[in-house]
């Protein structure tokens, strides 16, 4: 998150409308060029039951009906898109102390089947998820990767890209009273031997603005910052710089409203 949450090159607005009587109403609206693309969404609590709906500016409507607590530990929830007819999904969720257990399949007669799984503690964590396609008999994802966890840094090796890639990531607190903190991500493809990385930081100049930093081996450069402004309301700038291009910098504003 620390590498590449809230950086956004576009120029994005947020309105969200929290309900005491269950029911939000979130409008999003983003410019990328010349093309405006937005979108409203709402969701309605009651009991154990949760259901999103969502509609954009080409007429798709998404819809999810969420069930907590089907059996203990477990919750299902079932989604489906307008007026795509294939893209019905079931999703069933267990959670245990020590373990979870995420599982879906499409709704249609050549489903995409995916499990995911991990179990550990606080400190250490295994997992690894696969994804199998029934129209081409076809395994699309199979990826494992085990982290570590301490007070102070976190630290992950994952393989991904069904055994062809292998990505390790360290994220290290240097400073919790000035939430000061550095990540790095390095990947290395076994297929063809390339390297890619990148370093990133963030820091709070106070409680309610903080600055992020982003440097890649391709040899970009990302900066953000972000202030909350009123509670819970930010506003975000974002920039990056190609200097191995000659093209202007990317710019981009996002403005996060909630009454």
């Amino acid at each position: 998150d620390l590498l590449t949450k809230d950086y956004n090159y576009d120029q994005k607005f947020i309105l969200s409308i929290p309900s005491s009587t269950g029911m939000g109403i979130t409008a999003t609206g983003v410019k990328k060029d010349q093309i405006f693309i937005g979108d409203v969404s709402t969701q309605y609590r009651s009991g154990r039951t949760t259901v999103d709906l969502k509609v954009d500016t080409y007429s798709n409507v998404f819809t999810k009906v969420t069930v907590d607590d089907v059996l203990h530990g477990t919750k299902a929830a079932i989604s489906f898109n307008v007026p795509d007819n294939k893209s019905g999904k079931l999703d069933v969720h267990y959670f245990h102390r020590r373990a979870a257990i995420n599982s879906s399949i499409g709704l249609n007669p050549t489903p995409l089947l995916e499990v995911a799984g991990a179990v550990g503690s606080k400190d250490i964590a295994i997992g690894g998820e696969i994804s199998f396609d029934t129209a081409s008999s076809t395994f699309t994802k199979c990826n494992a990767g085990i982290s570590f966890n301490k007070s102070d840094f976190s630290a992950a090796i994952l393989l991904t890209d069904k055994g062809q890639a292998i990505k390790a990531s360290y994220l290290h607190t240097v400073n919790p009273v000035n939430g000061t903190e550095i990540a790095a991500e390095m990947t290395h493809r076994l297929s063809s031997f390339d390297n890619s990385f990148s370093i990133g930081s963030v820091h709070k100049i106070d409680p309610l603005t903080l600055v992020k930093t982003r440097f890649s081996d391709n040899g970009k450069v990302a900066i953000l910052s972000q202030r909350e402004w009123r509670p819970k309301s930010l506003v975000t700038f974002s920039a990056e710089y190609d200097t191995k291009a000659s093209n202007a910098p990317k710019l981009g504003l996002a403005i996060a409203l909630k009454p």
